[in-house]
């Protein structure tokens, strides 16, 4: 039986791909179908660990949650992790091969393409049904040519595609019909219906525009799904600003600065959620608020993020919050800025060289050109509490620090925690998401009665809650057609 392949591609970054894909994978995995998610092309700094052993998207990872399945360097053979302004390292099938500029990256396509289609293959082998996510959108005339992220890929493996729109954004029927003008007779052709994103208030009072776009595109709009109050799904890339900043007695308030490569901010997700934590990311230009709690996060180009961090006034500022009692926290990128040194003598993260880090830990970190890799579980030394996340670095540290880590794993120990207490650093990404260990550090930065709510259990709500919407707000009888399933009984 051959594998049939759908892909969702969208008018705008942020319309709702990544949502929408998470959202059918369930929908199909309720319909008892086996499915797995693909993203040909990804550009990302958020990034997940599979059980391959190698690097894929964040949103990848969370859609093979939908499709219960587990993440699969096939399922987003190309990622792209940008380090500057003009460039990105590349990751093939899970597995970085170097840093390339755009116009570099550009002549590489016709490999990457290579990559992507031997990892559909092999999906479509195991799977009867894919989902694909395209990137960006497939309207952006410059990289038309030899594209492999969007109606490239559509064209290459001839599947159908949604196109799908954010109402929320404004001009919804302008993006849907400037994207369908913008795409050739034969893309145009491929694009088997709308769905339109975020829609709040009476629908009887889009019905109009809905008939309008049917009659004069003669495509179906397969529904529109509604704005999801209270919903959570893990960003792909873009900081979530949203943040819960409200202030409320008794709250334990946690900061974190949006570095200019900031990576897996998803690490957070979990104290944005938080009842009991006031939580917000600052930006660079901003003062530094009072806080009970700093956390450096992880970062794509840590010694360029460092020195965005000192011109910001943020080195002073951590000082002064430790010598008032204040706790730090710093995850991966974070952890090698407290050390004294950060060495990159083969250029991995940008131009080769040292620089001066906050010296608040004693060890020094060098960058290596083989990526650690690895899904992980161990106990915080806090508490004993069992934790369990991933290890995405380059980087490796050594010094006297490292003999009071902070976290024993399954591999060996595991970052420090300062002779003071005041300071924690650690390689672990997904720290927040096991509760124990959630409520330890949070009793630790002083937050006397935490209780961490289960942030599994709220994704998988979430997932589910997307499917529902599925359910009841698109045509059933439409999406089963475009997926070769039978008629509902």
């Amino acid at each position: 039986m051959k594998s049939i392949t759908v892909m969702v591609q969208g008018t705008t970054s942020d319309a709702g791909k990544s949502t929408l894909v998470a959202a059918l994978c369930r929908w199909l995995v309720r319909q008892e179908v086996s499915v797995a998610p693909f993203k040909p092309q990804n550009m990302a700094l958020n990034s997940a660990v599979t059980a391959d052993g190698g690097e894929i998207g964040r949103a990848q990872a969370v859609q093979a949650q939908a499709a219960r399945i587990a993440p699969h360097t096939d399922m987003n053979p190309v990622l792209l992790k940008p380090n500057s302004d003009t460039g990105a390292q590349v990751i093939i099938h899970g597995h970085a091969i170097g840093n390339m500029e755009a116009l570099v990256y550009h002549d590489y396509k016709s490999t990457a393409r290579a990559a992507v289609l031997e990892s559909h293959r092999r999906l479509s082998a195991q799977y009867p049904v894919i989902v694909v996510e395209g990137a960006g959108s497939p309207a952006e005339i410059n990289l038309r040519e030899n594209d492999i992220a969007n109606m490239g890929f559509a064209e290459a493996v001839d599947c159908p595609v949604i196109l799908i729109a954010d109402i929320d954004r404004g001009g919804v029927f302008a993006h849907l019909i400037g994207t369908l003008e913008l795409l050739s007779e034969s893309e145009q052709a491929r694009v088997a219906g709308f769905v339109i994103n975020r829609f709040r208030g009476d629908i009887s009072l889009l019905q109009s525009g809905l008939d309008w776009l049917e009659a004069c595109t003669g495509k179906p709009v397969l529904g529109v799904l509604p704005y999801l109050h209270g919903f959570h799904l893990e960003a792909e890339d873009a900081v979530p600003l949203n943040a819960n900043e409200e202030h409320a007695e008794g709250k334990l308030r946690v900061i974190v600065p949006i570095l200019p490569h900031i990576s897996n901010h998803t690490d957070f997700d979990p104290l944005r959620l938080h009842p009991q934590v006031e939580f917000r990311y600052v930006a660079m230009g901003e003062t530094m608020p009072a806080a009970d709690l700093i956390i450096l996060p992880g970062s794509k180009s840590v010694r360029s993020d460092l020195d965005s961090l000192r011109r910001a006034g943020w080195e002073a500022a951590i000082a002064r919050h430790l010598r008032y009692g204040g706790k730090l926290i710093g995850i991966c990128g974070g952890l090698q800025m407290m050390g004294k040194c950060i060495h990159d003598p083969l250029g991995i993260e940008g131009e080769p060289g040292s620089s001066a880090g906050l010296e608040l830990l004693e060890f020094d970190t060098t960058l290596a050109a083989e990526k650690q890799l690895r899904n992980v579980v161990g106990t915080l030394m806090l508490g004993d509490a069992p934790v369990a996340g991933y290890e995405i670095h380059a980087g490796i540290s050594a010094g006297p620090a490292l003999q009071h880590p902070a976290l024993r794993l399954e591999h060996g120990l595991d970052g420090a925690i300062s002779e003071d207490g005041q300071i924690l650093a650690t390689y672990l990404h997904g720290l927040f998401e096991s509760r124990q260990a959630t409520d330890a550090l949070l009793r630790w930065a002083g937050l006397g009665d935490a209780s961490t709510p289960d942030y599994h259990a709220r994704r998988e709500a979430d997932i589910d809650r997307l499917a529902e919407a599925v359910e009841q707000h698109l045509d059933g009888k439409r999406l089963r057609a475009l997926f070769g399933l039978g008629e509902s009984t």
